[in-house]
């Protein structure tokens, strides 16, 4: 198969295109959070132009910070003052909507839609109840089979072995409430496994899956209906990123996903990660309550993503044709820099001091 670099985005089906003219216009300035990773810095990049672009993050280094028209440094999640934080920079910015892409920020998030809603905020957020689904994955896994969505068999992690029944190996240890890549382990002998589980904090225990490795973005509406959606290949990862990616169009891995949002109830951005075995089965691993890290190659592929968050947080209706992608489309991500100079400054922010 040939290779195609994706170097601008790609064009929006025509249907689409009264919707972003829409978007264009629209005056409302948008806070995208968590500035400093690939997906805010994606969600960044599809924005400008289209509005007036916050960037927000703990980091007042983060790459986002040079990409938009302000930059402001908020706490992390857990922190008693973030959302404070956040309404004061949204009165300060006039900010018209949120898009967060830090699931534990959701999950906060989610317990004060009625302070943003009050503060003037346009958001789509979903329950607590459903993010935190996402964000336990074994309570993820236990919901998922209570609804006979396929996923492979998963235990909570102990030391005395006992899960090993319920779990054959080859297994995948990793963090009950863990993101990304990190404290995540393969292991396929049983004598090692006490040591790895020793490594991982709160460890959940599945069996390891063999296939190929499939991330699906998309957005759903009331009660986990999915309203667009873009599967692509993770055809080579680093640090949990996909670097190497194609869209692809497979309707056995479409009703899964729609049978996992509608079984957590999921509202407004999603990441679903999977495995689609040699036999054509679909096993579902994970699901976030947020845009991905990949998603510049969902919207390369034509799936405004981006645009339809706006218009549903904003109370406008998504057209189905404005998320849809085409298969085939290929992305090789590369890094870019950066610089500063002695006699240049970085970006203001706002709640810390201008770096030199």
């Amino acid at each position: 198969m040939d290779v195609a670099i994706i170097t601008e985005a790609a064009q929006l089906p025509q249907a689409a295109l009264s919707r972003t003219a829409q978007l264009r216009s629209s005056t409302g300035s948008v806070l995208v959070t968590g500035a400093g990773g690939p997906c805010g810095v994606a969600i960044i990049d599809a924005l400008v132009g289209r509005r007036q672009v916050i960037a927000a993050d703990s980091n007042p280094q983060a790459a986002g910070f040079f990409l938009c028209d302000h930059s402001v440094v908020l706490p992390k999640a857990d922190d008693p003052g973030f959302v404070d934080q956040l309404l004061h920079a949204a009165h300060e910015y006039r900010i018209g909507t949120v898009v967060s892409t830090i699931s534990d920020e959701i999950a906060v998030l989610a317990d004060n839609r009625a302070r943003l809603t009050k503060a003037g905020i346009f958001h789509w957020l979903p329950s607590r109840d459903a993010a935190e689904t996402c964000i336990d994955k074994y309570r993820f896994s236990q919901v998922l089979g209570s609804h006979r969505v396929p996923k492979p068999a998963t235990a909570i992690g102990d030391r005395n072995l006992r899960f090993t029944e319920e779990v054959t190996g080859p297994w995948v240890v990793k963090p009950r409430f863990g993101r990304g890549s990190r404290d995540v382990f393969t292991v396929s002998d049983r004598e090692d496994l006490p040591t790895i589980l020793k490594l991982v904090p709160d460890p959940i225990v599945q069996h390891r899956v063999v296939g190929n490795e499939f991330t699906v973005d998309g957005l759903a509406g009331t009660g986990g209906k999915v309203l667009g959606s873009v599967a692509r290949w993770r055809l080579e990862t680093r640090g949990g990123i996909s670097t190497v990616g194609e869209t692809f169009v497979n309707p056995v891995v479409d009703v899964a996903v729609a049978q996992t949002l509608d079984a957590i109830e999921l509202e407004g951005p999603f990441t679903l990660q999977g495995f689609v075995t040699a036999s054509g089965a679909v096993l579902v691993i994970e699901v976030n309550p947020r845009f991905s890290g990949g998603l510049p190659l969902s919207l390369a592929s034509g799936a405004d993503l981006v645009g339809g968050y706006l218009l549903g947080a904003e109370g406008g209706v998504v057209d189905p044709e404005l998320l849809v992608g085409r298969a085939g489309v290929r992305m090789i991500r590369r890094f870019s820099e950066f610089y500063t100079y002695p006699n240049r400054r970085w970006p203001v922010i706002t709640g810390g001091a201008a770096l030199p």
